[in-house]
Formats: C-alpha cells, structure tokens, sequence
C-alpha cells in the first residue's frame, strides 16, 4: 500500500469522481452537438469551404472525444488501483508516486522515472490515418 494518508486518498478519489463528471458532460455535448449537425441526416451544404470546413471540425471533436475516453479509462483504471490498494504506488517499480504527482494527474499509474522511460518505447500520441 502507498504512503498516501486517508486524507489524501479521499481528496484524490473526489478529483477523479470530479474529472469523470466533467468528461461525461463534455462527451454527451459531443454527442448532442453530431445529433443537431445536418452533416448527421446527410450533406446538406453546397459550398466546398464550408465542407472542408465541416469536416476539420467534425475530425477534431472525434479526437476531443477519443482522448476524452481514453481519460475514462485511466479513471477506471486508477479506481480498480484504489480498490486493489495499489494505488499510489508505481506499477512499473513498485515505489511510491509522490502525492505532488498524484495531485497534478490523479490517474498516474508511474512515478516520473519510471514514466520518462516508458514514453521513450511507447507511443503516447496515437497517430490518425486518413
């Protein structure tokens, strides 16, 4: 088990329970914002500026959305951590996550040692093919 004290625990479980609130509004905005487009019933638009324009757009809320999920499931995964009692606690190393670190990104899994070395042999920005 980690160094961190039932205070610290508790106030970092209420910035995950407070970050998981904020993404599900942003997805579901996301997904009423697709739901209004009249991209979403067919192309409605005749100009090319504004088709291309359209679709940049509509790529980068998909992007918004996808890195959104994705913090999702650093959240699950961090409260599976808590549930485990290895929260806190680097899953690489084994040694302590400071609670700066925890602070800063709640869903830490690494210290910043042994994250340093990760991204350097693991994509961390995925790449999109067109």
């Amino acid at each position: 088990m980690s160094a961190l004290s039932p205070e610290q625990l508790q106030a970092l479980q209420e910035q995950l329970s407070h970050r998981e609130s904020e993404l599900g509004a942003e997805l579901r905005d996301f997904q009423e914002r697709r739901e209004e487009r009249p991209s979403a019933q067919g192309p409605l638009v005749d100009d090319q500026v504004a088709q291309g324009e359209e679709r940049i757009r509509t790529g980068v809320e998909h992007i918004e959305m996808e890195r959104d999920q994705l913090e999702l499931r650093d959240i699950d995964d961090a409260r599976a951590r808590i549930a485990e009692g290895s929260y806190g606690e680097c899953v690489d190393c084994g040694c302590d996550i400071p609670y700066e670190r925890l602070h800063a990104q709640p869903t830490a899994a690494r210290c910043v040692d042994c994250q340093e070395r990760w991204e350097k042999t693991h994509e961390t920005v995925p790449r999109y093919t067109a």
